[in-house]
This record gives structure tokens, C-alpha cells and sequence, in this order.
């Protein structure tokens, strides 16, 4: 086992990088280019916490990618460094909603940032917030809780956790709470109850897409601190910002580029990453992107989704919404669950399409009307594989790849 050791001694001494987590989602630089004017106005609106008064309440949408997060983490942590050379009462609290995503674990995230002790279950959500009320009632603290990508949330359970939240400050003695919204959707405040989004939408902030040229100065300043000298070639960074620009002005899509073209360099045994190493990581990444998102479809979108690999012989050719309806009925009769009408499983269809996942085409055979052509467009394998981690469908999966693998043969 030799070689697993110099794997692990190599590590110690990369070549590559110097400090990779610099092009991680989660680090927030102490410099953020192209978002000043973003922080000035993130700053103002949280400034009135340091004089004892209630911030207010901030939404704040764009596209991913855009900083909407690292500039109000960064502004936060400002906040906090402020308030402890000053004396002031302020706290932040952080939650992604996205990895908690059912409202006892939101609101117990949030109780247990301001030191309230939180099982992991076995409480009602009124009774969590009754105890974060009385632990912080009378501490006099402004707190300034951010709710990140709280679109999770809402879709999948409503805003009744929002709806609390705007209103717990009328149960408070002398803190006060304010709240920051962030999300990658832009219509998510439009379908808000209109209590919640009187109140939550009271500042409401859109982060603009960056350009190629913003995208290769963010890149630039993280690639200083993250890359030993001379490791990029000299074309890397504005090829990552190009690639990046055409999918919305993405930093994030960037960095991450970046970061697994110089993992890929490293693991080859290479000193320098090239272009070659780019487009190796532009294709693991559209691998695991099509793998997150799958892994958050509602269960019968897995199911359409199953059926359009098994009739299409895993993505050789193509299917009709009246041929995956059928398939979708055996899938649900096997796993006892109820059926969706042929309507409904044709806007989930759409909704594959929205997502980048298929392709459904309306086309047109002559006297016979029109019909929609639904091909796949993701990589068949990362589909796959994300589909089998649904334990729900369990066996199923291993079924339709086994019936697509069937049916390219009858294709050839």
C-alpha cells in the first residue's frame, strides 16, 4: 500500500495550490471586486444595529453565483467586528436553508446560534420559538439573522416559518430581530403571502450578473492567493471567466472551474493547468450539477424522469409524452403509489425541459396533429446514479437502465 501513502505525502506538499479552500463556495475574501456599491448599501441598511435600533428588514435576490451571499457575510462580519470595538449588542446569525430545509430545522439553527439547546426532534416549532424568545427576550441584542436561499424552503413548505419570524419582535422585551432574505429566485417574493412579504420585502436588493471582464478580476484576485507562482498558463483565467459569462455571469460556475481544473492538474501529476484541464472540469462539474438537481426533484419528476431514459434507450433516441405516461404508470402500479394524470405528468415534462435535464420539442406529423419529441440532454450515468439514491424507487432504476440498455441494442 505504498502507493496510498505517497498519495497522501504528495498532498502534503501540493504543487499545484497553495491554498485551495481560497476557491471554495464558502470563503468569503477580504476583498470582493466589482460589489462595492452591493456593500455600501447591504452596510447602510444594517448600520442602525450599532446605535441599539432594528435594522430593516432586507430581501435580496439575483441569479447564483452574483455574491449575493459573500457580500452579506461580509458586511455581517464587519458588522460584528464593529459592534465588539464599540460596545454595541449585535449578533449575527447564518442559515442555508437549502441543507435545512424542513421549518423545525430552520428555527433550530437559529436557536441554537443564540445559545438555546435544540433536540434534533421531538418539539413542535411553536415550542422552539417560544424558547428563543425566552432565552433573548430581555438580552438587549439586535440580531440580524440571514436566511440564505430560503426559495428551498418556501416551495417545499410554505412561508409559515417567514410569516413567525416577521412577527416575533412583539414578543421581545428589548432585543429585536431583523432579517435578511437571500435567494437565486427572482420571482420567489411575487408568491409570498402578503403579510410576509410587506414585511420581509421592506429593502429589496437585486444583484446584476457579472461580465467577462468582472468574472477575470475576481478570478485573478483569488488565483493569487490560492495557486503557487506559475501555475496557471496564461489563458486559464480569462477561458474560466468566458466559460462563466455565458452561464449568466456565474463567479461561482468560475471558482469552481478553476478550483477542479487545478484538482485534476494535481491528481495527473501535472504542474501546470491548461486548457485541457478546463474543459476535463467544465465536464465533471455539468456531471454534478445534473446530480444536485435531480437529487431535489419531487418523486414523481424522478419517476417521468426514469420512464424518458427507459424509452429512449438511455438518451440514443427519443419518446413521445403519451409513451412516457405508459412507462410512468408501470413504474407507479409496481410501486404502489398513485398516478399523476397525463396532464400534470406533461408539465413535469416542462418542467425537465426548464431545468436543462431534456429537451421536448412540439413537432409537427402531417395529418396525424402535432406531438412533443422529449429527448435527454444531461449525461445518462449522472442521472442514473443520482436517481438510485432515492431509496423510494429502490429497485426500480436498476430496471428502466436495464430496459434503456435493452433498447439501444434494438437501436443500433
Amino acid at each position: 500500500m505504498d502507493y496510498v501513502r505517497d498519495i497522501f505525502e504528495s498532498a502534503l506538499k501540493s504543487r499545484v495550490f497553495r491554498s485551495r479552500e481560497k476557491l471554495l463556495p464558502d470563503y468569503v475574501p477580504g476583498f470582493l471586486p466589482h460589489r462595492e456599491g452591493e456593500i455600501r448599501r447591504v452596510a447602510s441598511i444594517l448600520a442602525p444595529a450599532l446605535r441599539g435600533e432594528k435594522p430593516s428588514n432586507m430581501f435580496i435576490y439575483g441569479l447564483t453565483g452574483t455574491g449575493k451571499t459573500a457580500v452579506v457575510r461580509y458586511v455581517l462580519s464587519k458588522l460584528e467586528a464593529s459592534a465588539r470595538e464599540s460596545g454595541s449588542r449585535v449578533r449575527g446569525v447564518y442559515v442555508n436553508v437549502r441543507y435545512r430545509d424542513t421549518p423545525y430545522r430552520v428555527i433550530a439553527d437559529i436557536g441554537e446560534a443564540v445559545g438555546v439547546r435544540i433536540p434534533f426532534t421531538g418539539l413542535s416549532v411553536g415550542e422552539v420559538f417560544g424558547r428563543i424568545v425566552k432565552k433573548i427576550s430581555d438580552q438587549g441584542y439586535i440580531y440580524i439573522v440571514v436566511l440564505d436561499e430560503i426559495d428551498f424552503l418556501v416551495k417545499k413548505r410554505g412561508d409559515d416559518v417567514l410569516y413567525k419570524l416577521t412577527r416575533i419582535n412583539s414578543e421581545l422585551s428589548s432585543s429585536r430581530i431583523s432579517l435578511v432574505g437571500i435567494t437565486n429566485s427572482v420571482d420567489l417574493i411575487e408568491s409570498l403571502d402578503p403579510r410576509v412579504k410587506s414585511s420581509l420585502g421592506e429593502v429589496e436588493l437585486v444583484f446584476p450578473p457579472y461580465n467577462a471582464e468582472q468574472l477575470r478580476d475576481i478570478l485573478e484576485s483569488r488565483a493569487k492567493e490560492a495557486f503557487n507562482p506559475g501555475v496557471l498558463e496564461d489563458e486559464i483565467i480569462p477561458l474560466c471567466a468566458a466559460l462563466a459569462a455565458r452561464e449568466h455571469g456565474d463567479a461561482r460556475r468560475a471558482l469552481d472551474l478553476l478550483r477542479v481544473a487545478g484538482e485534476i492538474a494535481e491528481r495527473l501529476g501535472d504542474v501546470r493547468v491548461t486548457r485541457d484541464h478546463v474543459m476535463r472540469a467544465r465536464e465533471e462539474i455539468e456531471r454534478d450539477r445534473v446530480a444536485d438537481v435531480v437529487r431535489t426533484l419531487p418523486l414523481h419528476s424522478k419517476l417521468v424522469l426514469a420512464s424518458i431514459i427507459a424509452v429512449t434507450g438511455g438518451g440514443r433516441g427519443y419518446a413521445t409524452t403519451g409513451e412516457v405516461y405508459d412507462r410512468y404508470r408501470g413504474l407507479t402500479a409496481k410501486l404502489g403509489i398513485e398516478t399523476v394524470t397525463l396532464r400534470r405528468v406533461s408539465g413535469i415534462i416542462a418542467e425537465l425541459d426548464m431545468l436543462g435535464i431534456i429537451s421536448g420539442r412540439v413537432v409537427s406529423r402531417g395529418r396525424y396533429g402535432k406531438t412533443r419529441v422529449i429527448e435527454l440532454t444531461a449525461d445518462v450515468n449522472a442521472l442514473v446514479k443520482a436517481l438510485s439514491e432515492d431509496i423510494t424507487m429502490g429497485e426500480s432504476v436498476e430496471e428502466v437502465w436495464r430496459e434503456a440498455l435493452g433498447k439501444r441494442g434494438s437501436m443500433r
